[in-house]
C-alpha cells in the first residue's frame, strides 16, 4: 500500500512538472491555411496622444496593452471605466511590458490640451498610458474592425455617442486575448488575473 502511494505521488508530481502553462484564448476572426489557424490582428493605426506624440501600432511592439473607447464629457459609463482602468494601471504601472491606450471618440471636443489635463488629473505616467485623438471615422473603424467594439455617433444618445464599456487585452502579436466589462469590478479583477497569465506567456523570464 505504501509503495502504491509513493508511486501515485510520483506520477502526480511528474504530471505537475510537465503541465503546460495556462494560456488565454485568442479572440477575433480566424482563417484556416492548410493545417494552420491564423488569427486576426489589430491593423496599423496612427493617432496623437495627450503630449502631442504620434502613437501607432509600433508604439506597442514587444508589449501587451489594455485599450478602451471613451469621451471626456460622458456622464454615463466613462467615469466608471476610467476609475476601473486606473485600478489596473496602478497594479501594473511598474511593469515595463504593460501599456494602456484609451481612444477618445469625440475628437472635436477632446482636444489635446483637454486630454493632457485629464491625464494629469489621474496622476498617471504619460509614457505608459496614452489618451489619443484623431480622425473620428478612423477611430470608429478601429473600434469596429480591429477591436470588435462599439463606438459611433448618435444624436439621440446622451452626450451624442454610443459605445461599449469593454476593456480589451492585446498581446505582443497584436491579437485580442480577452474582453472585459469595464464597468464591472469583478470583470476588471478577471482582467488583472488574465494579464498575469499573458505576461507569463509573452515574457516567461519576467519576475512578477
Amino acid at each position: 500500500m505504501k509503495k502504491l502511494f509513493i508511486l501515485l505521488m510520483s506520477l502526480f508530481l511528474l504530471a505537475a512538472c510537465t503541465r503546460q502553462p495556462e494560456k488565454l484564448p485568442v479572440f477575433g476572426k480566424t482563417t484556416i491555411v492548410g493545417n494552420e489557424t491564423l488569427h486576426s490582428t489589430i491593423r496599423p493605426f496612427s493617432f496623437v496622444n495627450q503630449d502631442s506624440l504620434t502613437i501607432t501600432e509600433k508604439t506597442f511592439d514587444g508589449k501587451i496593452y489594455v485599450t478602451d473607447f471613451i469621451f471626456l464629457s460622458c456622464q454615463g459609463i466613462c467615469p466608471v471605466m476610467t476609475h476601473q482602468l486606473k485600478r489596473v494601471y496602478d497594479l501594473y504601472a511598474s511593469n515595463p511590458n504593460v501599456y494602456f491606450l484609451s481612444h477618445s471618440i469625440d475628437p472635436a471636443n477632446d482636444t489635446i490640451p483637454r486630454l493632457k489635463a485629464y491625464a494629469d488629473e489621474l496622476g498617471i505616467d504619460h509614457s505608459k498610458w496614452s489618451f489619443v485623438t484623431g480622425d473620428k471615422d478612423s477611430i470608429f473603424s478601429m473600434a469596429s474592425d480591429s477591436y470588435f467594439a462599439t463606438a459611433f455617433a448618435d444624436s439621440t444618445a446622451p452626450g451624442g455617442f454610443i459605445h461599449s464599456g469593454v476593456f480589451l487585452l492585446i498581446d505582443t502579436d497584436r491579437q485580442i486575448r480577452g474582453a472585459y466589462d469595464g464597468t464591472n469590478p469583478d470583470e476588471v479583477d478577471r482582467l488583472m488575473a488574465d494579464m498575469k497569465i499573458l505576461i507569463a506567456e509573452d515574457f516567461p523570464n519576467w519576475k512578477q
